[in-house]
């Protein structure tokens, strides 16, 4: 039995991950930790195994470094942060592992995958990014991986990468292609945030056995 902490458990994202790990059989939710719940993240390390962090960006390093001191695994999607300075901090730790994803929906690797390939045949690509208003940081943490995938690949995405912020949106990328006569557009959507569940539990059941302590993204995990 894996027994899970979250920190940002009072927002939506919070809120649907504790459910999923609530009613997964081989997980416990151990505590939930949120500024608005008086809990704080150091009160639960003792009794997790795991933290899931889906907090704010100006928390999440902090956060992951009361885990690293604590010996607990974390697996972040909060997104907006120095991601560099949490990798420095993990690998000079030594005392646990972190897992980061700026996407936990399967559909989103795949779309990133694709565009890899897509890429190396049709370079010149934008990004347009759509997600619901409360969302803090633009463009978003999905946008930027894809667009360091694409760029890695050797496809040249246009600046800036478009961003939408509305209400009634979740979740969403579109990636557009163009070439000679032609364009290619691929796009994902999550419509509801039970999509990212699956790819959170097994981060979960995954973080501790990882063989780097630092690993971004969910597709070293497929």
């Amino acid at each position: 039995m894996i027994r899970v902490a979250v920190a940002g458990a009072a927002g939506r994202m919070g809120e649907t991950v504790c459910e999923a790990v609530d009613g997964a059989e081989d997980m416990e939710l151990v505590g939930r930790a949120d500024p608005t719940l008086d809990t704080p993240l150091t009160d639960l390390l003792d009794n997790a195994d795991a933290v899931v962090d889906f907090s704010t960006p100006d928390t999440a390093i902090g956060n992951v470094e009361a885990c690293l001191e604590a010996g607990v695994h974390s697996v972040v999607g909060t997104t907006g942060f120095d991601l560099e300075a949490l990798r420095r901090a993990v690998e000079s730790s030594g005392k646990a592992n972190c897992f980061v994803a700026p996407n936990f929906a399967i559909g989103a690797v795949l779309l990133m995958e694709a565009a890899q390939l897509a890429a190396r045949h049709m370079p010149e690509c934008e990004i347009v990014e759509l997600h619901h208003d409360k969302k803090l940081d633009a463009p978003s943490g999905t946008a930027k991986r894809t667009a360091e995938l694409i760029d890695a690949a050797g496809g040249n995405v246009h600046k800036p990468i478009h961003s939408v912020r509305l209400p009634g949106l979740v979740a969403h990328q579109e990636v557009v292609f163009g070439g000679e006569g032609q364009t290619l557009s691929l796009r994902h959507d999550s419509i509801d945030r039970s999509s990212f569940m699956p790819g959170v539990l097994l981060a979960v059941r995954r973080v501790g056995q990882l063989p780097d302590p630092f690993t971004v993204g969910l597709e070293k995990l497929l």
